[in-house]
């Protein structure tokens, strides 16, 4: 199972990625390791994260999201429901999201 999630930082910037395992790469936010942007940025807290079956779908996914603005980042955390649907005629298979680890 591989997950792209969206994570929050101190300064209130978005960070996007991917991962196989959400629990660890939220320490390493936390702790600032293997991250640039949240080491320099402070991590607050993961907003959201969708899980799917390849790692390539999440790779995409993570593109997908990173060139989106931040209103658009926003009402994706808002409303994953509507991201999802539209992912789906684009042909992603999500297999589901959270907002809790």
């Amino acid at each position: 199972m591989y997950y792209t999630y969206i994570i929050r930082c101190k300064d209130n910037s978005l960070y996007t990625g991917y991962t196989t395992d959400v629990k660890r790469r939220m320490r390493e936010h936390q702790t600032g390791i293997n991250s640039k942007y949240t080491k320099s940025r402070g991590f607050s807290n993961l907003e959201i994260y969708f899980s799917c079956k390849t790692k390539s779908e999440a790779m995409k996914l993570e593109y997908k999201i990173k060139q989106k603005s931040r209103y658009q980042k926003l009402n994706i955390i808002e409303n994953p429901s509507d991201f999802i649907e539209n992912l789906k005629k684009e042909g992603f298979i999500i297999l589901d999201y959270s907002k809790d680890i």
